[in-house]
């Protein structure tokens, strides 16, 4: 079972929005509704109502099928923030002159999934022997050609009489 949901034309720029997004992808949904809650930043709050609607969604979608449904077997397969419309606006400068001020906007979309749907892998490290067997696989690279050490300047000092 998957279920989504997005919210378009949050007013806060996608920059800030990513920071707190990153915190939860890949999370269970329990555990990202406490680092929602608890975090200090503005963005969690608005990042939090999707993530609530999200689960809703997929609580809907279980009841529609028939199926038994629990919140706390849910992760957040997918969290993404892109970039929405900019609202330009102008501010008075010196001189007469008119300075722009762009108010940024974006878009949050996050879709939970189930602990049988397959869930996207976290960058984590790759154990040592599947890292020696790809060290093994790599071809030599050829050495290159080393420099002649630079030749020293002559002075030409004039002898003092």
């Amino acid at each position: 079972m998957e279920a989504r949901a997005i919210q378009r034309g949050v007013r806060q720029s996608a920059r800030k929005m990513r920071l707190v997004i990153d915190l939860i992808r890949g999370c269970a949904v329990p555990e990202a509704d406490a680092i929602l809650r608890f975090s200090k930043k503005r963005a969690a709050r608005q990042i939090h109502k999707v993530l609530k609607s999200a689960v809703a969604n997929a609580q809907q979608t279980a009841q529609r099928e028939n199926t038994p449904f629990d919140a706390d077997t849910l992760r957040v397969s997918y969290a993404v923030v892109n970039e929405g419309q900019t609202l330009k606006r102008f501010t008075a400068a010196a001189m007469g002159r008119g300075t722009p001020i762009l108010k940024r906007t974006s878009h949050v979309e996050i879709r939970v999934a189930g602990v049988e749907a397959p869930v996207a892998p976290a960058t984590a490290a790759k154990p040592a022997a599947v890292k020696a067997e790809a060290k093994a696989e790599k071809k030599p690279r050829a050495k290159a050609k080393k420099k002649a050490p630079a030749k020293k300047k002559k002075s030409t000092k004039k002898a003092s009489k």
